[in-house]
């Protein structure tokens, strides 16, 4: 390994993005930063105590959910997502294309599909007032960022189709 770092692997880039992607990272190291926090902390507590913090459970899960949609957000944006290659590899490049938009068009259906269902939950939730079972929050506020999230999933892989479809994808 050379000292210049030439043999480093490069940073994944969204420079088509008009948004930039430190968003995703930021939000995603805040959400890892307090999760491994609250998990320190009950560990701590539960050994010097022999009690358990009970909200520990449920912001971490919380926590997980949002650090996992913020990174689909980031894969879609940085053209990381998870996909399988083994034919797409082999077509020409008129059909790795439509292999592309193909793909971008079942996700972004998908993740539609997430945003409708998830926001239907949040608004059911947010009506009929429902609590966690652990703290008795309002489980709305949790489950809210599903929707919000999704959209800016939506917009993400939008944007990687539009770049695709301009030949400017990096």
């Amino acid at each position: 390994m050379s000292d210049t770092g030439a043999d480093l692997p490069e940073k994944p880039s969204a420079n088509h993005a008009r948004v930039p992607i430190s968003l995703e990272r930021a939000a995603g190291a805040v959400a890892m930063g307090l999760i491994c926090l609250i998990s320190f902390a009950n560990v701590v507590v539960r050994y010097a105590t022999d009690v358990s913090f009970a909200f520990t459970e449920e912001f971490s899960v919380f926590l997980l959910v949002f650090m996992t949609f913020v990174g689909a957000s980031l894969a879609f944006a940085t053209n990381e997502n998870i996909r399988i290659t083994f034919l797409a590899d082999r077509l020409s490049p008129r059909g790795r294309l439509a292999c592309e938009v193909i793909a971008a068009l079942a996700s972004f259906l998908m993740f539609a599909l997430v945003v409708w269902y998830s926001g239907e939950l949040s608004w059911d939730e947010f009506r009929y007032g429902e609590t966690s079972p652990g703290l008795g929050y309002p489980t709305w506020i949790y489950t809210i960022w599903l929707p919000i999230l999704g959209i800016v999933i939506l917009l993400r892989i939008l944007g990687r189709l539009i770049a695709t479809l301009r030949g400017t994808a990096s």
